[in-house]
């Protein structure tokens, strides 16, 4: 009785170890797992851009089997300051950030990296900080590219009006100046309308609708992102595609089926999930104590009705 008892007890441990194994092993993507834990700040999740960035990010952190926290700050500045300081308290190896507010997570940043936690950006800077490396898309060289885009649909000559995105973020003020370089290129065509829509598909439809209502000769329209460039185009209904020109910028699903549709002339691609996935890797190599380049850019690219097919998935 006491050997059958024991062979018993035996093989049920063998059997817990291994499923224990088994356990501790999955979603290592096949390599030694570290378990070190990384969050990711991110300004919102409520914008398809961003989610395709978690999406890379979780990818990536899966892969190399670390414990990717994602915090979401819903556009807020103020909650994203606690969220990076509640990171800044735990067992955070390193943190991931696209502020909310260049400015404002200047402050919260720079507590991270004196407390001797690696910080990357990632889309967007915190402006007076220096973390340790900044993995984003060439926003400046993208707004150039709009203003080439949007000045091509409407025959180098009318008026424009400009959607900016949430003030104070690198992204729309790098995006802005990027178009307003470009736009100089065409002195037949006027700016005759600036103004924010925060980055929202449904504050573009009313700012729009208002600005139409304004300027109602307008010809062309820029939009730093597909949201507010899709929002426009609900304003201008039939208009879009037809007598007014839409450009926007970060190439998401929605806006390559608005090319589609032909109802938006062209989109600035972006990589989201490649900029998910960059910044993992980068944020896995400062743990670790490895040398990481300061900037990390993404390619954008220009997509029009004649390459849309090689970016819609």
């Amino acid at each position: 009785m006491k050997s059958s008892s024991f062979l018993k007890i035996a093989a049920l441990t063998a059997t817990a170890a291994l499923i224990l194994a088994g356990t501790t092993a999955c979603g290592r993507g096949g390599g030694e797992a570290s378990g070190d834990k990384i969050v990711m700040a991110i300004s919102t999740l409520n914008n398809p851009f961003f989610v395709e960035l978690r999406d890379g990010a979780q990818a990536a952190a899966k892969d190399a089997g670390v414990q990717l926290n994602i915090v979401d700050a819903q556009n807020d500045s103020a909650t994203q300051a606690n969220q990076l300081a509640t990171a800044a308290s735990g067992s955070t190896k390193a943190v991931i950030v696209n502020p909310v507010d260049s400015d404002a997570a200047a402050s919260a940043v720079n507590a991270l990296i004196k407390g001797g936690i690696p910080v990357i950006g990632v889309d967007r800077t915190a402006n007076g900080a220096d973390p340790a490396s900044l993995v984003a898309s060439d926003n400046v060289a993208g707004g150039r590219q709009a203003a080439d885009e949007l000045a091509k649909a409407m025959g180098e000559k009318g008026s424009v009006i400009h959607l900016q995105g949430v003030s104070g973020t690198s992204a729309s003020r790098d995006r802005g100046a990027g178009f307003e370089e470009g736009m100089k290129a065409y002195p037949e065509i006027t700016v005759v309308a600036k103004q924010t829509a925060n980055f929202d598909r449904a504050a573009a439809l009313d700012v729009t609708t208002n600005l139409l209502q304004a300027n109602p000769g307008v010809t062309g329209l820029f939009a730093e992102n597909d949201e507010m460039a899709l929002g426009a185009i609900q304003a201008l209904g039939a208009k879009a595609g037809a007598e007014v020109s839409v450009v926007g910028f970060d190439g998401t699903s929605d806006g390559l089926a608005a090319i589609k549709a032909g109802t938006l002339v062209a989109t600035i691609a972006q990589q989201p999930a490649e900029l998910g996935k960059l910044a993992i890797e980068l944020a896995v190599k400062a743990i670790k104590g490895e040398k990481i380049e300061k900037t990390v850019p993404v390619e954008v690219v220009s997509v029009t009705k004649t390459n849309v097919g090689d970016f819609a998935k």
